[in-house]
């Protein structure tokens, strides 16, 4: 049975196995925090089935996603790459005109009836493309490094501002993704001192603009959901002595009910489909998962699926010393910190560690595009893993095949 395995899946064993857990307890996790979706459905079209059926063929959709990446070699998924970044830069536009609001953000596009975020195409493509850029520095060379140093920053400052309109976390994900890149890349220090210090003179900057600036200016244009981050930032850094912060207001419910959710939970939990706060909590089956998971599975879950995506992390980081070439262990870093420091967003934003972000939790979380973009996240990782096994054999092969043979009649 597991020779069996092996050959369907040519993937790294421990990475498959993380994909496929984490796939298995969505569809769970799914069917007891959607339970106002599961009675809107049933009010609407008659079946209470709806989510969670909708759900799971995204998670099949993509392990069918993964599966077949998986046998592409990376070579290829780089070309593409610089394909997806001009499609995705073309889209990201389009979502400033023409986009499809929801929970007062236009993050989707309609096209040909299917919806999704423009976004989640653009981190994967522009992950890929920066990946060969750092590649492709030559060793004690200034004016390489230079060179791919500012293709990097100017392709990534594009996309991050079309993005940040109306995704703020999503756009500071990315951008520290890509700086962590750099960071392991080799950039020099001084370079990425500089742009840390602009980033930070430019927030802090901001924030302060922002407060002072009348509510009429920032109703429309690039600032009309700037009231909403300044929100988000003030209920986070309030003192923990204020009591207000514990009133619940539309600002300050969700956290507050995730709170609730998370200390109902203790360490073994209430039990698979015995939430209380997911009735009360408008985003349980999204932003705030991590806290039903909480709730009904208890701390031990929690733990649990923490370990899951840092086992992720740590089998990622041993594929990639194994890499003979930049490129590839780049790519798989990159996205494996797209998966797993946004997994750690969500989870510290549903435990309040964190100010609301709206950050899914991959694989978890309800959302299409999410479920369907880290399904090839990971169909990538494998592939590398795949490939990397392939060209160890190889050598194998090659170095039996040097072994001189010596004939019984020459002893």
């Amino acid at each position: 049975m597991n020779s069996f395995f092996k050959k369907i899946l040519r993937g790294d064993t421990t990475i498959w196995i993380v994909f496929l857990i984490l796939c298995i307890g969505s569809v769970v996790i799914m069917y007891s925090a959607s339970s106002t979706l599961a009675y809107a459905a049933a009010r609407k079209q008659g079946s209470y089935f709806d989510p969670i059926l909708k759900h799971a063929g995204y998670l099949a959709l993509g392990i069918i996603i993964a599966y077949v990446i998986h046998f592409i070699p990376y070579k290829y998924i780089k070309i593409l790459s610089y394909f997806g970044l001009i499609v995705s830069l073309i889209l990201l536009i389009l979502v400033q005109f023409k986009g499809v609001s929801e929970n007062d953000a236009t993050r989707w596009i309609d096209l040909f009836g299917i919806r999704f975020q423009p976004s989640e195409i653009a981190k994967l493509s522009l992950v890929i493309v920066c990946a060969d850029f750092i590649s492709r520095i030559k060793d004690n060379d200034p004016d390489s490094e230079r060179i791919y140093f500012w293709r990097i920053i100017i392709c990534t400052t594009i996309i991050c501002l079309l993005i940040l309109r109306e995704n703020l976390s999503t756009a500071l994900l990315l951008f520290g993704v890509i700086f962590i890149l750099m960071l392991i890349g080799r950039i020099s220090l001084k370079r990425l001192g500089i742009i840390v210090g602009i980033l930070l003179i430019t927030g802090v900057s901001g924030y302060f603009i922002i407060k002072v600036l009348p509510s009429d200016s920032k109703e429309k244009g690039f600032f009309h959901r700037a009231d909403t981050w300044v929100g988000r930032i003030d209920n986070f850094i309030s003192g923990k002595g204020n009591a207000e912060k514990y009133v619940k207001t539309d600002e300050t419910q969700q956290p507050i009910t995730a709170k609730i959710a998370i200390a109902s939970g203790g360490a073994f939990g209430v039990g698979i489909g015995n939430s209380v706060q997911r009735d009360y909590l408008s985003l349980a089956y999204s932003d705030f998962i991590y806290a039903i998971v909480i709730e009904e599975g208890g701390l031990i879950i929690g733990v649990i699926l923490i370990l899951l995506y840092l086992i992720l992390l740590f089998r990622t980081g041993q594929i990639a010393t194994k890499c003979t070439t930049v490129f590839p262990a780049m790519l798989v870093i990159g996205l494996c910190l797209m998966i797993v420091i946004q997994a750690f967003v969500s989870m510290a934003v549903a435990t309040g560690l964190g100010p609301v972000t709206g950050q899914p939790l991959p694989l978890i979380s309800r959302g299409g595009t999410s479920i369907v973009i880290t399904s090839v996240y990971f169909g990538i990782i494998l592939g590398v893993t795949r490939q990397l096994k392939e060209e160890q054999r190889g050598e194998e092969t090659v170095a039996e095949a040097e072994i001189p043979v010596v004939e019984l009649d020459e002893l």
